[in-house]
């Protein structure tokens, strides 16, 4: 048997309906892999196999410090719908496996599900702390995953069959199931003395970052890369500006280099990779300096050719197929109008500082594709949107203006980026790693 000594993993499950395929992944773990575990037991009727290490009625009785549970749980959870059901034990299960998380208890967590049992186990790992082991084993993993993933670093297997009965379909895929988050919790466990090492790097600033601004991020990172500071480059997918206004929300970040906020535009026309309507407000409500400017917003993004609403083919809308999954559109010069109005309303209203937030407008193009010559080209649209933004800004009340800083450049071009990087230095203050250097460089000054 394993030692105390070793990683411990937490098998999620409900024992009523899964336990002979959760029992296989138990034995996997402890006799293949020679890691601890803890099997608890969230099903709608409890189980009393002794292999259950953490019962149901443990479970509903745990109130922990989540304010979401510290009301008595219901009498009977059984009679409960399936939505109510799920709700109340994740509600309850949560904070359970956050304190154990966080008490280096446990170092992992894998879950089996169908649809209801996928939803539940998604719920508790997507509020466990980024870089913590999560790997659910679902059903629906090959479909749109996107209510399960969230913005957490969850990994899903798609079981292929149901989880309704072993078979040699599916024990070689728990047989994986249970290899992964061995490895994953092995590495976790063994972390906490890396992190130690690698501590007191600087400040922390997040990045955003599409394929068609990626120039002018690598230009911004290697500017960073001279100060006393750890850069984080956030892909603008939906999930990503997710992530980001999660992370800077709970303060791990110093500041912000907002270079590619394309998901408004998919938030306001209604492409797949919205982040949401909070997207832009963390930092500003925060305080976080941050830079902000207009990247990719020359562009709303689809998946496939087909997938592609007809309403925009009959508009004659400038259409590009990305490739063979993704199409992009061009923004009409009325959407860049809205996308201003949309910056600086939501900058506003999330009560963003002029000393502590700056927009960059790249009149030569929002993009590799917007630039002369390129099929995006409209040298109209970024000055559209930039009107409107500073209008928006000019009928602030209290007269909180943020500085608009316009340039010649293409979003892409060096000096561009740099000014920006150079910007969000200064506001942050941050000192250079060779001490003699002592000033900024001009360009980008603004």
């Amino acid at each position: 048997m394993p030692n105390e000594d070793l990683p411990c993993v937490a098998i999620l499950g409900t024992c009523d309906t899964k336990l002979d395929e959760l029992l296989y992944v138990r034995g996997q773990l402890l006799e293949v892999h020679r890691v601890r575990v803890t099997l608890f037991d969230v099903g709608r009727a409890p189980s009393t196999h002794p292999a259950v290490d953490v019962a149901r009625s443990s479970i509903l009785a745990f109130s922990g410090a989540d304010s979401k549970s510290s009301s008595e749980p219901p009498s009977d959870v059984s009679s409960l719908s399936r939505a109510g059901f799920i709700a109340t034990m994740a509600s309850r299960v949560t904070p359970l496996l956050a304190s154990l998380a966080t008490a280096g208890m446990i170092h992992g967590l894998v879950a089996l599900g169908g649809s209801g049992g996928s939803a539940l186990a998604s719920t508790v790992m997507r509020q466990l702390p980024l870089g913590f082991p999560k790997l659910l084993v679902s059903t629906m993993a090959a479909g749109d995953v996107r209510p399960f993933v969230g913005e957490a670093d969850i990994a899903m297997l798609y079981s292929v069959v149901d989880i309704a009965g072993l078979n040699d379909i599916l024990c070689p895929i728990l047989d994986n199931a249970a290899g992964a988050i061995a490895g994953m919790a092995r590495a976790y466990y063994a972390r906490p003395r890396a992190a130690e090492e690698g501590a007191g790097k600087g400040k922390r600033i997040a990045i955003t970052m599409f394929g068609v601004t990626t120039p002018a991020v690598t230009t911004a990172r290697a500017l960073l890369a001279r100060y006393a500071c750890t850069s984080y480059a956030f892909h603008a997918n939906g999930a990503g500006g997710r992530a980001l206004e999660r992370l800077v929300s709970e303060g791990f970040f110093d500041g912000v280099l907002d270079l590619t906020t394309t998901e408004l535009a998919d938030e306001l026309v209604g492409g797949v990779l919205s982040a949401g309507p909070h997207r832009l407000e963390a930092a500003a409500r925060a305080g976080v300096p941050q830079v902000v400017s207009l990247g990719a917003l020359d562009m709303v993004t689809f998946g496939p050719r087909a997938s592609l609403p007809e309403r925009f083919v009959r508009e004659g809308r400038t259409i590009r197929e990305h490739n063979t999954c993704v199409t992009i559109m061009r923004t009409t010069r009325d959407e860049c109008v809205q996308l201003g109005r949309m910056i600086a309303k939501t900058l506003r209203g999330a009560g963003a500082r002029p000393d502590r937030t700056e927009v960059w407008v790249p009149k030569g193009g929002m993009s590799g594709l917007d630039k002369d010559g390129g099929p995006f080209w409209d040298p109209d649209g970024v000055e559209s949107l930039a009107r409107a933004m500073k209008e928006e800004f000019e009928g602030d009340e209290n007269g909180m203006q943020t500085r608009v800083v316009e340039r010649e450049e293409n979003i892409n071009d060096p000096a561009f980026a740099k000014g920006m990087a150079q910007s969000l230095v200064r506001m942050m203050q941050l000192e250079p790693l060779n001490e003699l250097e002592t000033s900024l460089e001009e360009v980008g000054s603004g």
